[in-house]
């Protein structure tokens, strides 16, 4: 349930030439399911294929040919819909959604209309400024992807690769719950997150396994409220559907730009029109692509191919035993655990493998705050700066733990762990071996020390009265130190010896 110690976020507002207006959202995320084969036949589902080498007689439409359920992607979607804390339904069922494109081979797609094999569920969408929203999902169901049609490759004719044809798709319907462009994309992200998590979507949005269709309308502020109440769908307005959408900025931007499309529509004295749209980069425009279809224009009815499916309750408990464990309950853990702050704990949870890098260094050097600091600050810093993967990292998670032990050993200094973690990141070497070649091996000797600073205070009697007059000017013989001993010196063990030489 949503955190009742963070606020909801307000909805956003935009103030038309007579009155304000407020945004709602609803989205129909396609996941593509992480899936060596099809839906409903064994043909790849490499990226990147010569094209229409992927392709089973199933996938083409040819008579006769029959189509099996893959039990893997039955499966994928069932754990998708336990990490969004949703119902199983244990019987569902297939449906042909008639249609004719090119790209579409069978003349229909393979859906789930009435019978989705996944119920109502929720996502917390949490924002940057502390605020969350618990967003409904309505349900996921199965469908299988269309073909791709290629325009660019001739001028004067147009190619279709098949290679999509059939791939396994979760469409994920969320109630109008969105309130602005900011949450849409948070929402997109935090579904890609979980189902990251879960390992059933990869979420790719370049490579298209991961897009977005949003539905965008506009309504006076306290009709969303209204809606709430009654259920009545009339409160919201007329809504538009932007398609394909595979890009979290490009999202927003359309968002935005939809919405006082249709603001100056009603305000003009106009009626928006439901209909399905495509929204232009280029131009900052989104433009009609056709009318919005109802069901009853696609001819549903039930695949005569495909029995119902059911499944075992005791197979989905097999499933949810198996879960990992999703991000909301890390970070709530990394924040108890490791005592960690918000922040830190989203930034180490976006991903798995950030997650697991970072307990790994947290476990192998005892200390949870230290290594979380490195993690983030220098490590992502660093890869940021390359252009690099925390799963290309070139200082494996054991290596960075030696660092942290070494400070917290007072073998080095956080200064010197600097230089360290320098040479391990570009010449592949191990911390420890570093510090004893390089001699950078923290002094600790107090003997050492209190000579090194005997002769700095002898040199310098003129300072020595300034500090003893102004205490905050002993610094300076601090510093006067680590510069004699190459930075080498214990700081702590400094410090203690000007107090105890200037009183």
């Amino acid at each position: 349930m949503l955190d009742q110690t963070k606020p909801a976020p307000k909805p956003r507002v935009i103030a038309g030439e007579r009155d304000d207006w407020e945004l709602v959202i609803g989205m129909e995320v396609h996941a593509q399911i992480s899936s060596r084969a099809k839906l409903f036949s064994g043909a790849s589902t490499r990226f990147g294929a010569e094209p229409n080498s992927n392709v089973a007689f199933v996938d083409a439409g040819m008579p006769g040919m029959l189509p099996v359920i893959n039990e893997h992607c039955v499966a994928q979607a069932v754990r998708t819909g336990l990490g969004l804390k949703a119902e199983i339904h244990l019987r569902s069922a297939f449906d042909r959604k008639n249609y004719f494109y090119p790209d579409l081979p069978q003349g229909y797609q393979i859906s789930q209309l009435y019978h989705p094999i996944v119920g109502e569920g929720e996502v917390l969408v949490e924002l940057g400024d502390g605020t969350a929203r618990l967003v409904r999902v309505e349900r996921i169901h199965l469908e299988q992807d269309a073909g791709k049609s290629i325009h660019d490759m001739d001028p004067a004719l147009s190619f279709v690769d098949l290679n999509r044809t059939g791939v396994a798709l979760m469409e994920i319907v969320s109630r109008p719950d969105i309130r602005g462009p900011e949450e849409a994309a948070a929402y997109v992200s935090k579904l890609r997150q979980i189902m990251r998590y879960l390992g059933t979507c990869d979420g790719n949005m370049q490579n298209g396994n991961l897009r977005a269709d949003v539905n965008v309308s506009v309504c006076r502020p306290g009709q969303y409220e209204r809606y709430r109440e009654t259920g009545d769908f009339a409160h919201l307005g007329t809504r538009c559907e932007i398609k394909n959408m595979n890009s979290l900025r490009f999202i927003q931007q359309a968002i935005e730009v939809e919405a006082r499309r249709q603001i100056a529509i009603v305000e003009g004295g106009g009626a928006v029109v439901q209909e399905t749209r495509l929204y232009d980069p280029d131009r900052g425009e989104t433009r009609s692509m056709r009318s919005k279809e109802e069901a009853h224009d696609y001819r549903y009815f039930p695949d005569p191919d495909l029995l119902p499916l059911e499944i075992e309750q005791a197979w989905v408990d097999d499933i949810a035993a198996g879960l990992p464990e999703l991000p909301d309950h890390k970070k709530d853990r990394f924040m108890q655990q490791f005592g960690l702050s918000d922040y830190d704990a989203s930034v180490l949870t976006a991903d798995t493998t950030s997650a697991t890098y970072f307990e790994t260094v947290a476990a192998d050097s005892a200390n949870g705050k230290a290594s979380a600091n490195w993690v983030i600050n220098d490590l992502f810093g660093r890869l940021k700066k390359d252009d690099r993967d925390i799963a290309d990292s070139p200082v494996p998670a054991a290596r960075l733990a030696g660092i942290v032990k070494l400070i917290a050993g007072d073998v080095i200094s956080g200064k010197t762990a600097k230089d360290v973690f320098e040479i391990v990141y570009t010449q592949d070497r191990d911390p420890e071996e570093v510090v004893e070649t390089e001699g950078l091996r923290q002094v600790t000797d107090t003997g050492a020390i209190e000579a090194a600073l005997d002769r700095i205070i002898a040199d310098n009697p003129a300072q020595v009265e300034k500090a003893k007059a102004n205490p905050k000017l002993a610094g300076w013989f601090v510093g006067q130190v680590m510069k004699a001993t190459g930075g080498k010196a214990n700081p702590k063990a400094v410090n203690e010896a000007v107090r105890a030489k200037l009183g």
